[in-house]
């Protein structure tokens, strides 16, 4: 997956975070850890996409 669709998947996630979250009035309701949860995966997932960007970058640095 491409850094731009995670993004666009966190900010859809994270509405609907909110949304959740409003309607059953707890932040510990298993439905919003549920999503909560889902959440982290795709920030490590972009954590790890922007870790190898760097790297790359550093690379190329050395390489020059």
């Amino acid at each position: 997956m491409d850094k731009k669709h995670l993004l666009i998947q966190l900010q859809s996630l994270r509405l609907k975070l909110h949304e959740i979250a409003d309607a059953r009035g707890s932040l510990t309701d298993p439905d919003v850890l549920a999503v909560s949860e889902e959440a982290d995966q795709l920030i490590v997932a972009l954590q790890h996409i922007q870790r190898n960007e760097l790297m790359n970058v550093s690379i190329r640095r050395e390489d020059m």
